[in-house]
């Protein structure tokens, strides 16, 4: 897994945490502002300092407080639903920075997409997308075993073809035991719903193209809390 991933930006960003001493949301002049290499730098030094354990204060009364007369986030994140994943603390985040949709192997659906759409082109601007996938993944296993129970089935029918695309492993191999088969998988899934999104939702891909927002795939590491930008 690690040949395929990027640690380092090289983007040039003052962090937006700067521009509140008071560490307040960001107002919509300096969300208009942002570019989405910036928010994506942003969450990135966010993420170090989760990992270091110093964190900013997160001010919620008086964030509550100024995010109550309307909210101007930077980013919009695709999680699984797993509780050991807590996105905004994972990104140093607080209450009006970000979207956080969340439903268990990070997979998109049409209600997922449509809150994209309204995060990034209906009213609230993000600039950057983000698909956070990370080890250990519960449905991902599950779609490697094939579980069928309930709705589940319909669910995990939506990972299967990250299942599928990882080859090079005997079929005695291809479940949840084999660690490094489910790595694999995972980080499968997380591109696969990146190319999903551009072609389920021509709103979102023109937007990438046009520069506007970026769309990204990334894992979150149980065993540090680091996260990892996923090459394409």
């Amino acid at each position: 897994m690690k040949n395929t991933i990027i640690t380092a930006l090289g983007v040039a960003f003052i962090s937006t945490s700067l521009l509140h001493a008071d560490n307040l949301p960001i107002t919509a002049e300096e969300q208009k502002a942002l570019t989405p290499d910036q928010v994506l730098t942003n969450l990135m030094e966010g993420n170090e300092r989760y990992v270091a354990g110093e964190i900013a204060a997160p001010n919620i009364k008086d964030r509550i407080k100024a995010a109550a007369g309307g909210q101007f986030p930077q980013a919009v994140i695709l999680s699984c639903l797993d509780s050991r994943v807590p996105v905004e603390d994972i990104f140093d985040q607080g209450i009006g920075d970000i979207f956080v949709g969340r439903v268990a192997g990070n997979v998109e659906n049409v209600d997922q997409l449509g809150s994209m759409e309204f995060a990034a082109a209906a009213a609230a601007g993000v600039k950057l997308v983000v698909v956070l996938g990370h080890e250990a993944c519960g449905a991902v296993k599950g779609a490697c075993d094939h579980v069928k129970l309930g709705n589940l089935t319909e669910l995990l029918a939506k990972i299967q073809p990250a299942v599928d695309s990882v080859k090079g492993y005997d079929e005695s191999e291809r479940n949840s035991k084999n660690t490094e088969f489910v790595n694999k998988v995972i980080e499968a899934n997380v591109k696969m719903t990146v190319a999903d999104i551009r072609e389920r939702s021509k709103v979102l891909a023109d937007m990438e193209k046009e520069g506007k927002i970026k769309i990204v795939g990334a894992l979150y590491s149980l065993q540090d809390g680091s996260v990892t930008l996923l090459e394409e």
